[in-house]
């Protein structure tokens, strides 16, 4: 099933999106233009689903973690909420240093509203193999830059897996479901340049690929 942040005004029915729409044959690659600020790249290859070990501990609590997200749009950086969702940050700090969210796209994009990743088979259904839980606070909103985890709608508050959603919309009205694991701390105008590359169904209107995204800790 697809893994979307469900909103009944804004998004209606879980829309699958298929592989033919967002996936070029072949390794994908970049070109020498630009388009508003962002390369001309083609989706590089699908991948497999996997089932993954989730990790073991949580993050040392004395550190501050972040994820660095380079992308054909720019790079941006997300600091990591620890206290809100311990068990999820560990698991994205996990993937990310396993190579698990490089050389994917954000397979959907809606303007106002989410920019949404993290699914290494391209379908929108995909994931590590396992689940994490951090039930957010009733009083959560997802405003302009907050990083959340997407589920279905029949999941738990707080389910995540390994697909994660940007808010580009000022505050999108989101139920409080959805693990909130950081803010973007620098380059919320690429996260932007990003938001604007999708029509309302969700439906990328150009490819955007994560490059790679690599941890950093302080």
């Amino acid at each position: 099933m697809t893994r979307l942040p469900s909103h009944a005004v804004r998004l209606g029915a879980l829309v699958i999106v298929s592989l033919a729409a967002l996936a070029v044959a072949g390794c994908g690659g970049k070109s020498a233009s630009t388009s508003g600020g962002c390369e001309d790249v083609s989706a590089p290859a699908a991948r497999a689903a996997q089932t993954l070990e989730p990790p073991q501990a949580k993050l040392d609590r004395s550190k501050t973690y972040s994820l660095r997200f380079e992308t054909s749009c720019g790079t941006f950086v997300v600091r990591l909420d620890q206290k809100r969702a311990p068990h999820t940050t560990a698991s994205l700090v996990k993937l990310a240093r396993s190579g698990f969210f490089d050389d994917t796209i954000f397979h959907r994009i809606i303007p106002g509203f989410v920019a949404q990743g993290g699914d290494p088979t391209q379908t929108g259904s995909g994931g590590p193999g396992y689940e994490t839980t951090d039930v957010p606070p009733p009083d959560s909103h997802y405003t302009k830059g907050v990083v959340a985890m997407a589920k279905t709608a029949t999941e738990p508050p707080g389910t995540a897996g390994s697909q994660f959603f940007v808010v580009t919309g000022d505050d999108v009205g989101l139920p409080p479901d959805y693990a909130l694991v950081g803010k973007v701390g620098s380059g919320l105008d690429v996260v932007q340049r990003i938001g604007e590359l999708g029509d309302q169904s969700g439906q990328p209107t150009k490819t955007v690929v994560v490059d790679k995204v690599s941890v950093v800790e302080s």
